[in-house]
């Protein structure tokens, strides 16, 4: 019998709550899908979100598309990957206090996070939020 290497839901849930720096993909009309790294957060209860500036490529093609797909990837062995893929369920103006600090603060913790949202906050930006309808993942570990 082959071995399975696809996570359950509870592994696949918790390794896409880490603070992964995930690849984000969104359609992109008669060109490759654009794909960009980007930093994200994940709830099983509130789904994928992340922040970027309304006027930017991303910004401007998830207004366009209304989905996005995002993976996340551990990079040393053994390697896994979760990717996800759905539509966009919420879309407003980003709140410093309650969405882009926390964001900040989970990949460079409370002190460079805050430092970040100082030096880097333009007031453009969008909080989108993606509810994930497919899952793909890979687990090497269970290899073993």
């Amino acid at each position: 019998m082959a071995t399975s290497f696809k996570m359950t839901k509870q592994e696949r849930e918790e390794f896409l709550a880490g603070p992964h720096v995930g690849v984000i993909s969104i359609e992109n009309p008669g060109r490759a899908p654009l794909t960009a790294p980007i930093w994200y957060d994940y709830t099983p209860e509130d789904g994928v979100w992340i922040i970027t500036d309304s006027s930017s490529k991303k910004g401007f093609a998830l207004e366009k598309a209304g989905r996005f797909s995002l993976v996340a990837q551990q990079e040393d062995m053994p390697y896994k990957y979760v990717s996800v893929e759905g539509p966009v369920v919420e879309v407003r103006a980003a709140d410093t206090d309650d969405d882009t600090r926390p964001m900040a603060r989970r990949y460079f913790g409370k002190e460079m996070g805050d430092a970040y949202v100082e030096r880097n906050l333009t007031g453009a930006s969008n909080f989108y939020r993606m509810q994930p309808e497919h899952w793909l993942t890979v687990d090497y570990a269970k290899a073993t």
